[in-house]
């Protein structure tokens, strides 16, 4: 049975494409043009995967995937978006989104993010991690701000003293998180990460504190919150300025009781856990615009770590950089080695909106587009390279390279790839022409 996948996206062109080469790979593709019609399909109809184009005239689909954390917690999402809404790409992963894909599409990077979405074993939004203590996979980094924020991690994790992870979505705080925990004394116990971000305002009571059986509408057993579960370990609370007032207060109890009352019980649970918590959001402008509480923020600040930025860690990156380039080799089955000194040069400019979520994405592209062991320029999208050109404007073989390169594609494009018509065009020979199409990777 073929899978079936439902996109919302307001360009018909762009949607007939997509919908004919799905088609194509044996895959069941309905359209809507907006929102509203999308969340009428969605309720009359079973999907395998929803692709979802951020930007449509009645709102964005950080919108829609907020209410569907509720009704279709299970339905991998995939958000498609221009280049320069990466950084709230990046916000809708951390909204629940499976992955997101920049346009103009590659027909080989959609078929490998869908079929990753759609093989991947559905995770529940809150984990007992099963990562053994000391074998996180990730790197450190051998800059000084990254001596310093390990520094404060082994610092602070023998203590049982509650931390503040403060940074950028895709910095990396669940990992910091994590080797806090597997440093601690509570190694042992669960590590539970929880996205307070995906938590509707109607669950998230029970998520954290579980509830009682028939204490609300739908609530057909009893069932075990996190806190609960992470008893003998740390709760990880990701995105915590997202939690309600209601929510916020009924945590500050159980800080300071040590004890929990599941919603609708009645009675009272002792546990024993430490809180690491973490943001992206400036808490003391929440606090003054009365979104937080000022009690409970000291209370879960005894420790405060900041997560500094890719573009603040200086050689770091180059360090990332080959990492994510292994984990995609592996995953891909490539054999890519190194990229382009035209490439490295552009990293080094550009600012990376969504750090190192969105540094593993390009390299994860670039290497499976790649057709040898180099990543060339011309698999970098052509925005990334245009702000490195504002940052560096004087990289003149950069600038005459990207330019050759479009303007050979353009005259392909216009002669429907005839290299005879093509090279007459660009005023080259054939064997010249041959030689910049493998060059830039253009056959």
């Amino acid at each position: 049975m073929d899978k079936k996948i439902l996109l919302i996206e307001d360009d018909p062109t762009f949607a007939k494409i997509v919908t004919a080469f799905l088609n194509k790979k044996g895959y069941e593709v309905s359209t809507a043009p907006n929102l509203q019609s999308g969340e009428k399909s969605l309720s009359s109809e079973k999907y395998d995967l929803l692709l979802l184009d951020y930007r449509l005239p009645d709102g964005i689909g950080i919108d829609l995937i907020a209410k569907m954390g509720v009704h279709f917690p299970n339905l991998p999402v995939v958000i498609i978006t221009s280049f320069d809404d990466v950084r709230t790409a990046v916000k809708s992963i951390q909204s629940g989104a499976f992955e997101y894909i920049i346009k103009p599409i590659n027909p080989d990077e959609l078929l490998l993010v869908i079929e990753s979405a759609l093989t991947k074993k559905t995770q529940p939004k809150t984990q007992v991690s099963a990562t053994p203590p000391n074998k996180t996979a990730f790197i450190k980094g051998e800059s000084p701000i990254a001596k310093k924020l390990y520094e404060y991690v082994d610092l602070v994790a023998p203590t049982e003293m509650s931390v503040m992870i403060i940074g950028e979505s895709g910095t990396g705080k669940e990992h910091i998180a994590r080797s806090i925990h597997n440093q601690s004394k509570r190694s042992d116990g669960p590590f539970i990460a929880v996205d307070c971000g995906v938590l509707s305002k109607e669950l998230a009571a029970s998520e954290l504190f579980g509830h009682a059986k028939g204490s609300f509408t739908g609530a057909l057993q009893d069932k075990v919150g996190v806190l609960e579960k992470a008893n003998g370990g740390t709760l990880f609370l990701d995105e915590i300025g997202n939690l309600g007032y209601d929510v916020q207060i009924k945590l500050l109890r159980t800080l300071q009781e040590r004890t929990i009352e599941p919603v609708g019980s009645g009675k009272s649970i002792p546990i024993d856990i430490r809180l690491i918590s973490a943001t992206n959001e400036n808490l003391l402008q929440e606090i003054g615009a009365g979104n937080f509480r000022e009690d409970i923020y000291h209370r879960i600040n005894e420790f405060k770590i900041q997560m500094p930025a890719l573009r603040e860690r200086g050689a770091d990156l180059e360090l990332f950089i080959q990492y994510f380039v292994e984990q995609s080799n592996n995953e891909l089955d490539r054999s890519v080695k190194r990229l382009s000194p035209e490439i490295i040069e552009v990293f080094k400019k550009y600012d990376w909106p969504g750090n190192l979520r969105e540094l593993r994405n390009v390299i994860k592209r670039s290497v499976l587009l790649s057709k040898n062991d180099e990543i060339g320029i011309d698999l970098l999208p052509e925005e990334m390279i245009s702000r490195a050109h504002k940052s560096n404007p004087n990289n003149l073989k950069l600038v005459q390279e990207t330019n050759e390169r479009e303007l050979i594609l353009n005259a392909l494009v216009q002669t429907r790839y005839n290299k005879t018509k093509a090279a007459r065009l660009l005023n080259i020979d054939r064997k010249t022409l041959y030689s910049k199409m493998e060059k830039y990777q253009l056959d």
